[in-house]
This record gives structure tokens, C-alpha cells and sequence, in this order.
């Protein structure tokens, strides 16, 4: 497997070991638990009972008797059992070790691959409680979630998708994981959710993909499967809430040339650039970033990023940004400033992946 190191930049005797901004990861709301709603109100009763249990010595023997009922031959006792012990997941992180041992792994990811969509939505949401266990995430990927999970992101519910996109990011912070869920086909499917879901899908299939597009091949496949279109829709609308993961996800993709020349042909620049103009300091910071690789080889690309109007906002940036925006907006200026040959670029940056 091919993990992308930091991004090193040399120009004109300055050194950026890292293009992206201090607080990345704050750019992205964690899946920490599933919002699919309680038990419906006709279950209200079982849900106290649950909630009891769940405090009592007898919260190992219900465990066991919810687990015994996931293989049962009634579907309406397999979705009760699905439904308690994803409760029980949520709501008490202990359960989550207790229900993974008394070996409920198994048939919940079995029933991730139900007909029945409300069974496999809580198959998939009880598989996202138990992974938010540390100790469990290596069991769920090795006993075979990773395929059904990607299934019920191309078939499942809404509540189904967007709660297998938690799931798939949970398992992708084991690092060997990454590949395995690139070549599952989860890319494309997370890309689809990226440009067609509602908020939270959108928001969910953004810190899925930008943790599995750390490894290079999954960087392709994001490209290929058509990202830089919705990435630059969404930093595009400051109204959606999420110019902050788009701008982040599309900073881990655009080391790769084919992303660089997507962004490109998805008119990517115009918004950089308005971004330099009018974004938050943290937009700012990491357009910058982004308008920095891009530039770095490419005599056209830096071309545009002038005729677009970049210097202006870049000379402001450079006067009145953090310190770390003000270098890099002063290496993008004197980049854009520089005589239009390659081999002059060539002379005076270095960029490594």
C-alpha cells in the first residue's frame, strides 16, 4: 500500500513541509454515532427495558439473548435484535466490547445484505455503533463487513448510506483497511453521495473520502469516479456549509496530476480565487495551498490563476493573514510573477510527494 507523505515545497529558499493548515481535521464533523432515531414510539416500552438492562447485572444475558435472536427465523425478531443492540451500542460504549464478544459480529454483517431494507439499515447502523470501538474495528473488517457495507451504500436507505459511509470511515482508520475498501468500490459510491445526498451525507461521504484518499490509488479513483465536480460546487456555495471538507478533500487529491488537471477543467480557479477574496482565514489559507500545486509545474495553470485576478486578494492575504497564510500567499505571488517559462519554474521549485 502507497500512503501519500506531506506535500514538501521549496521556493526561492523557503520550505513548506506541509501545504495543508494547522487544524485540518476540525474541518470535519466525526461519525460518532448513528442518527437514525430510537425505537419507533410502539417500542417505547422495550426501549426502557433496554436502557434498564443496559445498567444492570443482566445486560450480559440480554446481550446474549438479542444476539441468539439475529439468527432467528423471524425477521420481525431479527430487526427487534438488530434494533436493541444498536442501542445498546450507542448508548453505553462498554456494550460495544460486550456485544462483540458474544459474537454478534457475524450475523449482523449478515444482515447488512437483507432484502429487507429496514433489516440491513439496522444491521449497517449496529455494525457503525459497534466500529466506533476501537478494539472491535479490525474484527468487523476481517469477518467481512467491508462488501456488504459498500452494497448498502449503492442499495440501502438514506439513513443506510449515509451510516455506511460512518461505518467504511471507522474501518479506514485502520490504515491496512484503505485499500481494501478502495478496491471494494466504495470510491465511486461515496463520490455519488458527495454530489446527490442530503447535508449529512454529503458531510459524511467528505471525512470518509478524505481519510481513504490518503493512499494514492484511492486518490485515482476518486478522480476517475468524478469528484472535482461536486468539490467545486460545494466550495463554490458558501451557503451549504461545507467549503471547509470540500477545500480539504480537494487538498489531499491534488498532488496527483490528474486531479490538478480536473480541478482545472471543472473550474476549479475562479473559485479558488474568490475564496482568497471573500473565505474565512482558514478558506483562505488552504485555497492558497491548493493554488500553490497546482501552479508549481504548470506555466498554463499559473497563467490563469493571474488573468483570474488572484494577485490583488493574494497582496491583501500576504498583509493581513495568519503567518502561515501570509508565506504562502507571498510564494504564490512571486510564482505568479515570475517570467512565463517552465524552465525558469523549474529552476526554483521542487515539490516532492
Amino acid at each position: 500500500m502507497e500512503t501519500e507523505n506531506p506535500v514538501n515545497y521549496k521556493y526561492m529558499g523557503r520550505s513548506f513541509n506541509d501545504l495543508s493548515i494547522n487544524d485540518d481535521s476540525t474541518a470535519f464533523s466525526d461519525c460518532n454515532s448513528d442518527r437514525s432515531g430510537e425505537f419507533p414510539s410502539a417500542s417505547s416500552q422495550n426501549r426502557r427495558l433496554v436502557l434498564a438492562c443496559a445498567n444492570s447485572e443482566n445486560s450480559d444475558e440480554l446481550i446474549r439473548q438479542l444476539v441468539s435472536d439475529l439468527d432467528s427465523c423471524s425477521i420481525d425478531e431479527q430487526k427487534q435484535a438488530a434494533l436493541e443492540l444498536r442501542l445498546l451500542a450507542k448508548n453505553k460504549p462498554e456494550n460495544r466490547l460486550k456485544i462483540a464478544k458474544a459474537g454478534a459480529i457475524r450475523p449482523l454483517i449478515s444482515l447488512i445484505s437483507s432484502s429487507d431494507p429496514y433489516l440491513q439499515e439496522n444491521g449497517v447502523t449496529a455494525i457503525l455503533n459497534l466500529s466506533l470501538c476501537d478494539e472491535n474495528k479490525e474484527l468487523i473488517a476481517s469477518l467481512g463487513a467491508i462488501k456488504p457495507l459498500v452494497r448498502a451504500l449503492r442499495t440501502g436507505t438514506s439513513t443506510a448510506k449515509e451510516n455506511a459511509a460512518c461505518a467504511l470511515l471507522r474501518l479506514s482508520q485502520v490504515e491496512e483497511n484503505k485499500v481494501a475498501i478502495g478496491r471494494s468500490g466504495a470510491i465511486p459510491l461515496l463520490v455519488n453521495l458527495l454530489e446527490n445526498g442530503g447535508f449529512r451525507g454529503k458531510k459524511d461521504a467528505s471525512t470518509a473520502l478524505y481519510s481513504l484518499c490518503t493512499v494514492k490509488e484511492n486518490k485515482i479513483r476518486a478522480v476517475e469516479a468524478g469528484i472535482m465536480r461536486p468539490l467545486v460546487e460545494l466550495m463554490a456555495d458558501f451557503g451549504s456549509n461545507m467549503v471547509d471538507k470540500s477545500a480539504f478533500v480537494m487538498s489531499v487529491l491534488v498532488p496527483v496530476p490528474e486531479a490538478k488537471t480536473a480541478l482545472v477543467e471543472e473550474g476549479g480557479i475562479p473559485v479558488l480565487v474568490e475564496i482568497i477574496e471573500v473565505g474565512s482565514q482558514r478558506q483562505k489559507e488552504i485555497a492558497v495551498a491548493i493554488l500553490l500545486l497546482i501552479c508549481e509545474d504548470s506555466v498554463l495553470f499559473r497563467t490563469m490563476v493571474a488573468r483570474e485576478g488572484a494577485i490583488p486578494p493574494l497582496v491583501a492575504l500576504s498583509q493581513s493573514g495568519t503567518n502561515r497564510a501570509k508565506q504562502k500567499a507571498e510564494t504564490l505571488i512571486e510564482l505568479l510573477r515570475q517570467p512565463r517559462s517552465g524552465n525558469a519554474a523549474a529552476r526554483h521549485s521542487d515539490v516532492s510527494v
